[in-house]
């Protein structure tokens, strides 16, 4: 009975330790993220809660963190999934060429600042190339979370941030080769772990080429949902495992496994099996380095470690900045590269370990590198919040694109989206001439080649209406998909050209009452002739004939229309301005003509409620 009674205190005590950090997580993170400060500041701030130096719930970060670097292992292995080979054979020289001249160039400017503040040049090595290698759950994290991952500034990161996890390996060898009292005897080893490492490389290629896609097939027709997200699971463990026996990153095992199965049919699966783990493990790891984080270090060195963040952060941005220059990078992507990537990362906390443990480091100068690395990480997604008023604004070439300038089409379209594109294919088959401005180089790109002429010009700027002919059209088409833009254009056309109709396509119900009040003389919400369409087509399909489908249909979009002139008339005789973030519109002395309808009960009913459509329901 003793004993059975310690299993269940040991169970209850280990189910206390799970609940505290699944508790800290789920209420550090909404509460940052609804501050501006994202999500990886929040699960550091709660690991440093409940560890060691806050409420002591956990005691060994550690042992935290060695299960929660398997997030970051399945992290690589999705963005793997993403990088077909070919794709990635194309990144091969932002890889090896801009990631290695980075390392280089950083690596050289943080070892002379640590020489600069008493490191001898062994330490002050050790110390600049941990911290050059740029922590990968953090930058993947937030070009996640800012939507950045598949542009080209996101795809150099990534290819930066590969080449770092393959830098670990040789620097691991260099931290063996100067350890005191090593002589010539460890090349022949360094030549050994060289051989592993790659053969365990081989073999994964290898087994991903011939072995992965048959296996899956066979699982797949055994129709077991659970072996599937069982057999993903060892993939992604099974890589990192044979890389961490070669001597490689496990991180580096996961991304190559990922790349390998890219174009399997069962991508896909994979990555929906994958990323529920991923999540969790990967807000467990940034816990773990919260929980890492030593104050008593901290306290006593403060003035150190102070000065080792400022210095390496600062040089390593003006390095990375440089480089990116250098390599022809825009100012604006130089700037987003060095703050995203000037912190240090967990690649550190390995070399700082191996450091110590063959007598590079003492323990209280791994302790104040680790604070640093850990430090910087937390500073990361701050610098980050701020970074959009430093950054400017993103340059367009207009090589080869025509600016607006005389124009004197008799229908004027101004945005030429799919909207646009759609709406003025009717008008330019009947003859209509038909002028289009719009203000994204790469859309006026792509319409060139399809043999649509379309002009640059912002249309919310009053002298590019006037270029645009505005004050000459028979009718001018707003069709941009952007709401308080379409509104504007409209008062600026009502207000300057009030004899010229203005037609104009309304984001939602909201901007719908703005452009009325705008006094535009048609307006439509984009989504609503469409799901008309639509549904009438499901009420066909389920049995209904057309003709009361037709006659359903035409009930909706009645009832539609008496909500649309209550929720204008109720605007009008408030006189109150229900478009917030808008200067107020004046109401108009008369009421538009759907006003004076008789108001059934169901629609006064509608009314008291408020409109059936939420703002932003037609998106």
């Amino acid at each position: 009975m003793a004993g059975e009674a310690a299993e269940h205190a040991s169970l209850a005590s280990e189910l206390v330790s799970v609940v505290s950090l699944l508790g800290a997580g789920v209420l550090a993170v909404p509460i940052f993220k609804r501050l501006g400060l994202g999500s990886v500041l929040g699960y550091l701030a709660a690991g440093l809660v409940i560890g060691p130096w806050g409420l002591q719930l956990f005691n060994d970060p550690g042992a935290i963190l060695h299960i929660a670097e398997l997030g970051v292992v399945m992290f690589l292995f999705i963005i793997g999934l993403e990088m077909q080979p070919s794709r990635l054979w194309g990144l091969r020289g932002d890889i090896f060429g801009l990631g290695a001249a980075q390392v280089a160039v950083c690596g050289l400017l943080l070892m002379l600042f640590g020489m600069a503040i008493g490191f001898p040049i062994i330490q002050s090595f050790v110390a600049g190339m941990g911290f050059v290698l740029t922590s990968t759950a953090i930058v993947m994290q937030l070009l996640e979370e800012k939507g950045e991952m598949a542009t080209q500034a996101g795809q150099r990161m990534i290819s930066i941030l590969l080449l770092e996890d393959l830098a670990i390996v040789p620097l691991l060898a260099i931290v063996a080769f100067l350890a005191p009292g090593s002589g010539q005897e460890e090349g022949g080893s360094l030549w050994t772990t060289a051989g592993i490492a790659l053969a365990a490389l081989g073999g994964l290629v290898i087994a991903g080429r011939y072995l992965l896609n048959p296996m899956f097939q066979l699982l797949a027709a055994a129709h077991a949902r659970e072996v599937m997200t069982a057999a993903a699971l060892l993939v992604v463990f099974g890589a990192a495992l044979a890389m961490d026996l070669g001597g490689l990153s496990m991180a580096m095992g996961a991304f190559l496994a990922g790349v390998l199965l890219s174009e399997s049919t069962f991508r896909h699966q994979l990555e929906a099996d994958i990323e529920p783990f991923r999540g969790i493990l990967l807000g467990l790891f940034f816990m773990g380095v919260g929980m890492s984080l030593d104050l008593g270090v901290l306290t006593r060195e403060w003035q150190l470690i102070a000065a080792a963040v400022v210095g390496y952060m600062a040089l390593k941005a003006i390095g990375i900045y440089t480089v990116a220059r250098f390599l022809r990078s825009s100012h604006r992507e130089a700037l987003m590269r060095a703050v995203y990537m000037a912190q240090g990362g967990e690649f550190a906390f390995v070399l700082y370990a191996a450091a110590t443990s063959v007598g590079i480091f003492d323990a209280d100068m791994n302790a104040a590198l680790t604070a640093t690395i850990i430090i910087s990480m937390a500073m990361t997604p701050l610098m980050i919040m701020f970074l959009p008023r430093f950054l400017p604004s993103e340059e367009q070439s207009l090589e080869g694109i025509e600016v607006v300038d005389g124009l004197s089409g008799n229908i004027l379209i101004i945005g030429f989206g799919r909207f646009g594109q759609i709406a003025s294919q009717p008008l330019i088959l009947r003859g209509a001439d038909v002028s289009i401005i719009d203000n994204d180089v790469e859309m006026i790109q792509v319409a060139g080649r399809f043999g649509f002429k379309v002009y640059y010009g912002d249309g919310t700027r009053l002298d590019i209406l006037h270029a645009a002919g505005a004050d000459k059209a028979q009718a001018v088409l707003i069709c941009v998909d952007k709401a308080d833009a379409a509104v504007l254009i409209a008062e600026h056309l009502k207000a300057n050209f009030p004899m010229v109709p203005v037609f104009a396509r309304a984001f939602d119900r909201g901007a719908a009452l703005k452009l009325v009040h705008a006094g535009v003389e048609y307006q439509l919400r984009e989504t609503l002739e469409s799901a008309l369409t639509f549904s009438t087509e499901v009420l066909q399909f389920i049995g209904v004939p057309y003709a009361d489908a037709a006659e359903t249909i035409e009930e909706v979009r009645r009832r539609d229309q008496e909500r649309f002139a209550m929720q204008l008339a109720g605007d009008i005789y408030s006189g109150s301005n229900l478009f917030k973030g808008n200067q107020p519109v004046p109401a108009p002395v008369a009421t538009p003509k759907r006003a004076g309808k008789a108001l059934n009960k169901e629609a006064e009913d509608v009314l008291r409620g408020g409109s059936t459509e939420t703002e932003g329901a037609s998106r």
